[in-house]
């Protein structure tokens, strides 16, 4: 039942959270100014108007509301989230375009804690009502698939697997029942189908036969309409390519993807920077403003040579740019093309020190703030690496549709430092390629939370 009340829960989401924004916006000033004395002053129209421009930027572009009841807990999260992280973005970049549209410090910045706040909080809420609510719906959608091929198999583990999509799945009909898996129902041949469907309120016949039984696949479309079952035809593309993929519609044709790549949509892109550029602001402001002098005047007196390291490395769309670092090493020729290894003659005194710590690191949130880097994102390679591994690694290349980052997925699960074998740097772009297609802005709060666990427990594989 879950599509019949998906637009009713989604503009009662819609009304609470407009509510949320101008109340808890009220709430504030009237918490700044008891009194309530702005509203003699100042003609706050104009902010409210643009505060309810920018959630309703953000959360359409970010989908906030978009199948809100069949939608896991975590991507609806992760959704909310980045959108508010967007709304309070476009709020400042406001206040920076229009310098004459007066936002007093005091209530906004009880706004900008409180309207998240409260946002997540009853975003949090309505999953909890609505897995109760879910228990007391009048009953399932019905449905049954057609064919026991790798999609339809695939196609009924997955509906199983997630309850909120509301679907009963009553079994499988194929004309071979050893096709069937002993866990999944088997319910008989396939021209059995419609008169089951008639018989046991069957609302959808998801058909997954193979492509080139056109005539059967006619039959039941046909059958179906006759019966009033709703038909559903689930291509088996799967079975044919032995690839995952996604479909996008261009009008009403269907395009296949290879994967799904959060960060090609622009506002994740948006917001993904706005996160670089704030963290690597408060980076180089807190510590490197006064690291640099220090470590300046060691590195200059523990060996001759320049106080940062430049590197040409592999960056976005495989375009090389300058990777900063602290120098940890003598001045030698072998840089570009020789990885640092265990005991390396070529590690200053400072050099082992830093570089055990990953202080070595630490410039590159300059290349972050430059737009080279990102905090979090695939490790950028060596120019010679890229050449060497792309011909010995199938989709090593696809890393750099990402911008590299200082540390990444593969570093916080093991796969950092030297890579002596092949087998190392498989790895690498195997956790490189899963943060490609499972980006979200918690994703990336959480990595640079296990960086600093990782720095501090283990330091293995840092020399």
């Amino acid at each position: 039942m879950a599509h019949k009340y998906s637009t009713l829960f989604k503009w009662i989401n819609v009304i609470i959270d407009y509510a949320i924004l101008n109340l808890a916006l009220y709430a504030c000033f009237a918490l700044a100014d008891r009194n309530l004395m702005w509203r003699e002053v100042y003609d706050y129209r104009l902010t409210i108007i643009l505060l309810n421009f920018c959630w309703f930027y953000s959360s359409s572009v970010l989908n906030v509301y978009k199948q809100i009841l069949k939608r896991g807990a975590g991507p609806l999260m992760s959704a909310n989230i980045a959108s508010l992280c967007l709304f309070i973005l476009m709020a400042a970049i406001i206040k920076l375009v229009v310098p004459d549209l007066y936002i007093p410090p005091t209530p906004f910045i009880y706004y900008f804690s409180l309207f998240p706040a409260l946002i997540l909080i009853w975003r949090f809420t309505f999953l909890l009502l609505r897995k109760q609510i879910r228990k007391y719906w009048p009953g399932f959608n019905n449905i049954v698939i057609v064919g026991a091929g790798p999609a339809g198999i695939d196609l009924y583990n997955y509906m199983v697997a997630n309850p909120q999509l509301d679907y009963n799945v009553l079994g499988v009909f194929d004309d071979n029942r050893l096709n069937v898996p002993p866990h999944i129902n088997y319910l008989g041949k396939v021209t059995e189908c419609i008169t089951y469907a008639c018989v046991n309120g069957v609302c959808e016949i998801y058909c997954a036969l193979k492509h080139h039984e056109y005539d059967r696949i006619e039959w039941l479309m046909h059958e179906a309409d006759k019966y009033m079952v709703r038909f559903r035809l689930v291509p088996d593309i799967k079975g044919a390519m032995h690839h995952n993929f996604l479909v996008e519609l261009f009008g009403s044709v269907p395009v296949l993807k290879t994967r799904q790549e959060p960060l090609e949509n622009k506002a994740n892109e948006v917001t993904k920077r706005a996160f670089d550029v704030v963290f690597s602001s408060l980076v180089l402001v807190f510590i490197l403003s006064w690291l640099i002098p220090i470590l300046a005047v060691l590195i200059k007196v523990d060996s001759n040579g320049p106080v940062f390291f430049k590197q040409l490395r592999s960056g976005k769309n495989n375009k090389s740019f300058y990777c900063l670092k602290f120098r940890s090493m003598t001045v030698n020729t072998d840089s570009d093309t020789k990885q640092a290894s265990k005991d390396d003659c070529r590690v200053t005194r400072i050099g082992r020190f830093i570089r055990k710590t990953s202080i070595d690191e630490l410039p590159q949130f300059i290349n972050v703030l430059m737009g080279d880097m990102s905090v979090v994102g695939p490790r950028p390679h060596m120019l010679k690496h890229t050449n060497d591994y792309s011909q010995l690694i199938d989709n090593y290349m696809v890393r750099h549709f990402l911008t590299p980052g200082i540390t990444g997925w593969a570093q916080v699960n093991g796969f950092r430092g030297e890579t002596r074998e092949t087998i190392a740097m498989l790895n690498r772009v195997k956790a490189d390629l899963w943060y490609l297609e499972n980006w979200s802005i918690l994703l990336d709060l959480k990595i640079v939370c296990q960086t600093v666990l990782v720095l501090v427990a283990n330091k293995e594989n840092a020399y």
